[in-house]
């Protein structure tokens, strides 16, 4: 399997950048990392007066975790808000059903099976809102020198994540899905917005921002119907907030420390953001003493190590979602690097980017937090 060079600190919004850091991994502590999702912090830490203490939540389950809408109590906007929100929930199951790779009827299965044929010169149409969405996967990809890749479905599949069955494949398992790895092998037309890839038994899979491009959909739908003030998560690993929390400025959340869970590591106030953490500890196994999660290196075949979480503050919920992922796959100082090419290309046109990494140390019980643009 072809390795990659190493990063450069300036190239990475030109797509010519590497993007691998060296992690050490920590087998010792591995295994007791809690859940790497945030926890949204409680209610009742905000506001002074009892009203403050209230929020309403409607949830719905979709994309095999919870999504919730938190809305202030008592305002005068909640009985109009309350149907907006379950619309957006709505539209949550309808995206789901568009980007799932479980159902045969959805798009996503669509496209997979026409190019599996062995018809991969074929040009297929996308619909418009999910070819936006894999015009920036297209740009991430790019970006990330690779870290960031939809197509490593097969990857994930021969090491037994597809179906929550981890195991450990043979290297030439690992070889042979290795092979049909890459978005290079993905061809977008932008003029007709249709896809095609160009070699049979490629895929793709958007586990790794859908869930922030459903909210940022939902999102739209809020604002259409007025909606100012909510918070929305997707399994509490990505959420997007916009407006207050009652009287204070933005809604409060935490990042959950990964070797003592009941504790935050973290705080922020988000207003008009969203935020995302991504993790391998609620899905791994152990082979031989050593400890693999599911979120794999597209550019090694092989499960990332050496960090515990990747936390990412952006403008949209699909790049948060995106960036975490891309990050954890990176590693802390290709991320740095990525953050200070964003800040000095975007800085003055759009929200900033902002990101936390979690990794272990030699300390038991130690973590090193780094810090990128907060």
């Amino acid at each position: 399997m072809p390795d990659r060079p190493s990063s450069s600190r300036r190239d990475f919004l030109t797509g010519k950048a590497a993007g691998r850091a060296a992690a050490d991994a920590m087998e010792r502590t591995a295994d007791r990392v809690g859940e790497m999702a945030q926890g949204l912090l409680p209610a009742t830490e905000k506001g002074d007066s009892p009203e403050a203490h209230y929020v309403v939540k409607l949830g719905r389950r979709a994309m095999a975790c919870d999504f919730e809408i938190r809305l202030n109590a008592g305002s005068q906007q909640e009985s109009s808000d309350t149907p907006a929100a379950m619309a957006a929930l709505d539209l949550i199951e309808q995206l789901e059903a568009q980007l799932t790779v479980y159902r045969e009827t959805s798009e996503i299965l669509e496209i997979n099976r026409r190019a599996a044929d062995g018809r991969g010169s074929e040009w297929i149409e996308v619909e418009p809102q999910l070819f936006k969405m894999l015009e920036y996967a297209d740009q991430l990809y790019r970006e990330t020198n690779g870290a960031f890749d939809l197509t490593g479905g097969p990857l994930s599949k021969v090491w037994g994540f597809h179906d929550r069955r981890g195991r450990r494949p043979t290297e030439k398992e690992i070889e042979t899905a290795y092979e049909r790895v890459g978005w290079d092998k993905v061809e977008l037309n932008r003029d007709t917005q249709q896809i095609r890839f160009r070699e049979p038994g490629v895929e793709i899979n958007v586990n790794s921002l859908g869930k922030g491009y459903a909210l940022d959909r939902a999102a739209e739908l809020l604002q259409q119907a007025g909606v100012e003030d909510y918070l929305f998560h997707g399994g509490r690993s990505t959420l997007l907030a916009h407006g207050d929390r009652d009287s204070e400025q933005g809604w409060t959340v935490g990042i959950r420390h990964p070797l003592r869970p009941q504790e935050r590591i973290a705080r922020f106030s988000l207003q008009n953001q969203a935020l995302s953490t991504s993790g391998s500890a609620t899905q791994s196994f152990r082979h031989r003493d050593r400890r693999y999660g599911h979120l794999i290196d597209p550019r090694t075949g092989w499960p990332t190590e050496g960090i515990y979480s990747a936390t990412v503050i952006a403008p949209t919920a699909m790049e948060a979602d995106a960036l975490s992922t891309a990050f954890y796959v990176m590693g802390a100082d290709a991320a740095e690097a990525y953050v200070e090419a964003y800040v000095e290309a975007y800085c003055a046109a759009r929200p900033p980017l902002q990101a936390m990494l979690v990794l272990p140390t030699r300390i038991e019980g130690e973590v090193d937090v780094r810090r990128f643009n907060l």
